[in-house]
């Protein structure tokens, strides 16, 4: 479907599930560890193409006879109702999506006629999706619960018929902006170069704006923000309403990312600096694009290159990163409050962000979080009691799963995992804080930890391997009085490059192993004092 790309692989020919053992195997991941994540936030399966694995599957059910409910947008419309938009060009609204089990939702068709929206936003009396070719607001204005006003609110990017120029959003900051990301196109060819512009440097043609971070203000006007952007299928404010997006690993992208969308930035995807040369442009004057660099070599040389502020590492992390949603439950969703969670496709499974700013720039870690959804995440809703709204999809490539579209709730238990919450940089090393008191000796010897270090390639290229490998030396692991802290005192910090945590051996005091011993921090800046 949305934002799968096309490098050339081989079409997979053996059923789902042979295709999800094959990448569970290949990522080196628990198969076991999705029993043990239910324990913590469980599954409600509120209708899919097959039947679930989950628990409570025997309250399964499909959508309505006829209805692909191949999800492109979620928003929350009350304590009852969820909007749904779908690939195929609706909006649906379906009532008693809180049900536990559902099995008295009821589905209203509220918009038609849309051309592919991947995005769904409720603001004020009316709901904002993008386009192909355009920001829309749907309102309804008689009270019937059918939208009978389509108002073009914002257009002007380019698009020429290329099967990847998607148009992802809206999603909103706190001043009442609403953002947009613009998928490059790849691959365009003969009558698809008709309304190209060219870029200066590659001598690539691509259509106005693609590859762009755009905002639309309350005023109504377009503006370009950011660039660089490959396949920016995700996008959301954290809790001080900065925007971040997220990238997709292909041709100049070295691996899945997290980008803190600001005016001027450039991440990494050179053909859209093919839109530099237009009116509005906030970046300008780039002379030469470096490519086979070591990342950290290349942010020297291309001053406007800007770095991720969290590097997902393939396959550890996921393989196709999507939606960002922010945790604003108030801690009714479990203990990761002011967290952001990020969906991802091939392995039908959503990740987890803690972040910080150092310096200036955001940086953080990464967690796995949960797996073993019914088929790819392709967008996240935090609903009004805490529990998280997952619309899937995997049309476009393959997925782990049993159904190849559907809508399920992610509901916490109750129970309080025992994890890493948050991994803080220090000027030596790294803080740990937990979600749970931990056993004072394991948590206190240093062979309970290892760390390795790495970068990645820029390059035009398809993806990184992962280069200039090190292991950083953990010199003294001090536990807190609390329990809750550990300050690991480490030689060999290196910016720009992540930095891998393996805590295997550490226990809580109720004698439990983490359920995620693994997280992976994105260091683009050593605090100083």
């Amino acid at each position: 479907m949305v934002m799968r790309d096309t490098r050339a692989r081989p079409r997979w020919v053996a059923s789902i599930a042979s295709l999800a053992t094959a990448i569970v195997l290949s990522a080196g991941v628990d198969p076991s560890s999705g029993e043990e994540e239910r324990d913590y936030y469980r599954l409600v399966s509120i209708a899919t193409s097959q039947a679930p694995t989950e628990s409570r599957s025997k309250f399964w059910k499909p959508a309505p006879d006829g209805l692909a409910l191949e999800v492109s947008g979620l928003a929350v419309v009350d304590d009852r109702r969820l909007a749904v938009a779908i690939r195929k060009g609706e909006v649906w609204l379906l009532d008693g999506v809180y049900g536990d089990p559902p099995t008295n939702v009821t589905y209203k068709q509220f918009a038609s006629g849309l051309h592919e929206p991947l995005g769904l936003l409720k603001y004020g009396d009316s709901f904002y999706t993008a386009q192909r070719s355009e920001l829309t607001r749907l309102r309804d204005t008689n009270g019937d619960e059918v939208a009978d006003e389509y108002l073009t609110t914002a257009k002007g990017w380019g698009t020429t018929g290329n099967y990847h120029e998607y148009a992802y959003g809206p999603k909103l900051d706190h001043d009442g902006n609403l953002w947009l990301t613009l998928n490059i196109g790849m691959g365009i060819k003969g009558e698809q170069r008709a309304r190209l512009v060219r870029d200066p440097i590659l001598g690539v043609a691509q259509a106005p704006w693609r590859g762009w971070g755009m905002k639309v203000t309350p005023e109504g006007e377009l503006i370009p923000v950011c660039a660089g952007m490959r396949s920016p299928c995700g996008l959301g404010a954290n809790r001080a309403g900065d925007m971040f997006y997220t990238d997709q690993q292909g041709n100049w992208v070295a691996t899945n990312s997290l980008h803190h969308m600001r005016r001027g930035a450039f991440f990494h995807h050179a053909e859209a600096l093919a839109s530099m040369t237009l009116p509005g442009s906030p970046i300008k004057d780039v002379k030469s694009v470096p490519s086979g660099l070591p990342l950290p070599e290349a942010l020297k040389r291309f001053p406007q290159l800007k770095p991720p502020a969290v590097w997902f590492p393939y396959k550890k992390v996921g393989q196709s990163a999507t939606d960002i949603m922010l945790d604003d439950s108030g801690g009714e969703f479990g203990p990761f409050d002011g967290q952001l969670f990020v969906g991802e496709f091939t392995l039908s499974s959503i990740s987890r962000v803690f972040l910080e700013k150092v310096a200036g720039e955001y940086q953080g870690a990464c967690f796995p979080f949960r797996e073993g959804f019914a088929s790819a995440v392709i967008r996240m809703e935090q609903g009004a009691d805490g529990s998280v709204f997952v619309g899937l999809s995997n049309r476009g490539w393959s997925s782990l799963g049993t159904a190849a579209y559907g809508l399920q709730r992610l509901v916490w238990t109750g129970k309080t995992p025992f994890e890493i919450k948050e991994m803080r940089a220090m000027p030596d090393g790294f803080e740990l804080v937990f979600t749970k008191p931990v056993e004072t000796t394991t948590a206190s010897e240093t062979s309970s930890y290892a760390m390795s270090s790495h970068t990645y390639t820029y390059h035009s290229t398809y993806g990184s391997d992962e280069i200039l490998k090190k292991a950083p030396a953990i010199h003294r692991a001090t536990v807190s009085e609390d329990g809750l802290r550990v300050r690991l005192m480490v030689s060999g910090l290196r910016e720009y490059f992540v930095h891998e945590l393996e805590a295997v051996g550490i226990r809580s005091v109720d004698g439990e192993p983490l359920l995620h011993p693994r997280a992976y921090y994105t260091l683009n800046r050593v605090p100083s004092g």
